[in-house]
């Protein structure tokens, strides 16, 4: 105990005495700055305090379409300068990564835009609303990747110490032959009636509902985790609350509890094309997205796998939960507790074996190197610093992106055949590979 102490004691020790290694900068530009904004800030604020990195993440400019508040979130979040207009942050000469934190209807054009200004991109998930805008975004990427430009899609969940530790389980055969993965994604942010109409449930500005902004994750983690592609899928979808109230003042997009305004990245649902509602009596709005999915799926060696992903689930905060079978154990995951994996070896004797929990905060587990003692946990915003981290190594070494826009574009492929098996009365539908 007296020598961990010792090394804890040592990793937070000054350093201002020792020499800092001369390392090239990378000119950060963020566009948007309400929830996802503010946690790729944190992201890329930290990383290089937290880990040795090849090159140096510089917050040289954030945006947003209002003058005021992106001032404030500039100074909040620690951003050199600030830009109403993403096409000037685009076009500035100390950015050299574009990190896109917008809603989807936006993405391919300023993803675009910056690869063919020679930028690296950085972009939220789901990558697009369309497989037809996902497919333009990755075959840009392709192009831009042979000029050594990077393109990295935002799924933020792989860089989760035990998700990342659980594929390094399975890549070492430890489940031998998948049989099935569970998976679920649970938020109850819209079970009131009276939540209001904002950006996230108008299929023009979101794609999708629960769908995109919650089956994107777990289809993307299904398909890292099983290290193959979803090969069809069986859907049936609902829209439980047909209306909302207009919101009576700009609201973020999860809740008002998130204490930032969606409005302020643009992302009002009432700006630029008057609002674009289905309108009754002028005080409410057709809901055109999906509260809640569920769907069954194949993997292309067999495998089985099934899906929930839901808005409308009381109680259930954030719930995202994960379980993957094979012929040799299993192992399960829960958000909410996410610095434990739960692991059961079938492989031994049946007496005394059984789940155990596996606490990944050891130096050995990923990204723990750089973090606290064993035993003291990680929390959500850590896999933003993660995120950046990764994506740094990418663009200093020149390999190829963890997820990629290719990899966006699978999960789109799959999002579109959920979306067309719903609409059939569920009728197993082929995901195009």
């Amino acid at each position: 105990m007296a020598r961990r102490e010792e090394t804890a004691q040592q990793a937070e020790a000054p350093t201002a005495h020792r020499p800092v290694p001369s390392v090239p900068t990378l000119g950060i530009g963020v566009v948007g700055y309400a929830f996802m904004g503010a946690a790729h800030s944190q992201g890329w604020r930290t990383a290089g305090h937290v880990f040795e990195l090849p090159m140096r993440p510089v917050l040289a400019a954030i945006c947003g379409r209002d003058r005021a508040a992106v001032d404030a979130a500039a100074a909040r979040h620690g951003w050199a300068a600030a830009e109403t207009d993403w096409r000037a942050l685009v076009a500035r000469d100390d950015v050299q990564l574009v990190d896109i934190c917008t809603p989807g209807d936006s993405h391919a054009e300023i993803a675009i835009a910056a690869l063919e200004a020679g930028k690296h991109v950085l972009c939220e998930k789901p990558l697009a609303n369309t497989v037809a805008e996902a497919e333009t975004m990755a075959e840009a990427a392709e192009r831009a990747a042979a000029r050594g430009q990077v393109a990295m899609v935002g799924f933020n969940y792989r860089k989760v110490p035990a998700i990342s530790y659980a594929r390094r389980l399975i890549g070492e055969g430890r489940l031998g032959t998948l049989r099935h993965v569970r998976a679920a994604y649970l938020q109850d942010w819209l079970v009131d009636p009276e939540a209001p109409l904002t950006w996230r449930l108008r299929r023009e500005r979101a794609g999708s509902g629960a769908l995109g902004d919650l089956g994107a994750h777990i289809v993307d983690l299904a398909q890292h985790l099983a290290g193959e592609p979803l090969t069809g899928v069986s859907a049936v979808s609902r829209t439980f609350v047909t209306r909302r109230p207009l919101p009576a003042a700009p609201s973020a997009g999860l809740s008002a509890a998130v204490g930032t305004d969606a409005h302020r990245d643009g992302d009002d649902p009432r700006d630029g094309d008057g609002g674009g509602y289905e309108a009754g009596d002028g005080r409410d709005g057709a809901v055109t997205v999906d509260d809640a999915t569920v769907f069954t799926g194949r993997f292309a060696s067999g495998a089985l796998a099934s899906f929930e992903a839901t808005r409308m689930a009381a109680g259930r905060k954030n719930a995202l939960r994960l379980e993957i079978n094979g012929e040799r154990g299993s192992l399960a995951f829960d958000l909410e507790r996410l610095n434990e994996l739960s692991f059961h070896d079938h492989t031994e004797p049946a007496a005394t074996a059984g789940f155990r929990r596996i606490l990944v905060t050891e130096p050995e587990h990923p990204y723990l190197e750089a973090w606290w003692p064993p035993g003291h946990a990680l929390g959500y915003e850590h896999t933003f610093v993660h995120q950046a981290r990764d994506l740094v190594r990418t663009i200093a070494e020149g390999t190829a992106p963890a997820p990629s826009f290719a990899d966006g574009l699978q999960v789109q492929r799959v999002l579109a055949a959920v979306q067309e098996s719903a609409e059939k009365n569920s009728v197993h539908t082929p995901v195009v590979l």
